[in-house]
Formats: structure tokens, C-alpha cells, sequence
């Protein structure tokens, strides 16, 4: 299927594919430098309190993690219950996921690379943000590793 197929199928399902003016991303830009400060402040970006996390010397990290994993499962069931839609009215719709085992392999080397590097997706940008702009080069590899996924996923055991 073609992305002009996609963009057909999807059409009035997906306002992801709908054109925005490039002033309505603004709120996006003003969420993401709220999100930047709240992971300065509680310092989940911290490469200490990640490497603490991962040889089991503080809660804190579990804490943040586990109290996200517990909003977005309440957030989803209070989606489902109240039968949420989005802004532009379209119903959500949470598609069943399948479990394979290259989700294994994906979340050990995602693991190994934020235990060496101290950075995961989300956080990057804050901590190049505060200067801590070595992390550039873990930004380098993310986009690097996901354009080599990209090219070879068909190979991969999915």
C-alpha cells in the first residue's frame, strides 16, 4: 500500500495526516518546553539518577516511571469508559497490540543504550537544552539507529 492509499484509508481516522499552519504547532513547541523544564526540575534527565536507576542504588527513577505507567493506565481506561474523542471530535480508537519477540530484542538494546549513554528519547533535547551538549552524539546514534531499522526492518524477526 502506497502513502497515497494510506492517506485515503485513514482520511477523517488519523488527524495526524491533517494540514496545520505552522502557527497551531506552536502549542506543541510550548508542551515540549514545559516537559523540558519538568525533567530539568525533577531531574529525570540526570545521568547520576539514571545510572542509580540501573544498578538498583534509588527508587526514584522506578517511582517516576511506574507513577507514568499509572496514569497512562487510568488514562486509557477513563478514554475507553467516557468514550473520549479528540479534539477534532473523531473517535479514539486503542488498537489491540501483538506481542513478538523482536520486542525483546528492541527494549534490551534500547536499555543497554540508555544505561551507557544516560539519555532516552524523550529527555534528549532537555539535556542538550541545559548544555550538556555531548548528548548530541546520542542524539546522532537515535536518528542513525531508526534510519538502519528503517532499511533493513523487512529482514528482521518481527
Amino acid at each position: 500500500m502506497n502513502l497515497e492509499n494510506k492517506i485515503t484509508d485513514t482520511k477523517g481516522k488519523n488527524s495526524s495526516l491533517l494540514k496545520d499552519s505552522g502557527f497551531s504547532n506552536f502549542k506543541y513547541l510550548i508542551v515540549g518546553i514545559f516537559f523540558g523544564i519538568v525533567f530539568v526540575k525533577a531531574e529525570i534527565i540526570s545521568w547520576f539518577r539514571i545510572q542509580e536507576m540501573f544498578q538498583l542504588q534509588s527508587f526514584f527513577m522506578y517511582g517516576v516511571i511506574g507513577s507514568a505507567i499509572v496514569v497512562g493506565i487510568i488514562s486509557i481506561q477513563l478514554i475507553k469508559k467516557l468514550n473520549i474523542k479528540t479534539i477534532q471530535g473523531e473517535k479514539i480508537e486503542i488498537q489491540p497490540k501483538t506481542f513478538n519477540k523482536g520486542q525483546i530484542y528492541g527494549g534490551l538494546l534500547f536499555g543497554f543504550g540508555w544505561a551507557i549513554t544516560g539519555a532516552c528519547p524523550g529527555p534528549l533535547f532537555a539535556q542538550i537544552g541545559t548544555g550538556v551538549t555531548v548528548i548530541v552524539v546520542t542524539l546522532l546514534s537515535a536518528i542513525a539507529g531508526t534510519w538502519v531499522y528503517g532499511l533493513i526492518k523487512d529482514k528482521l524477526p518481527h
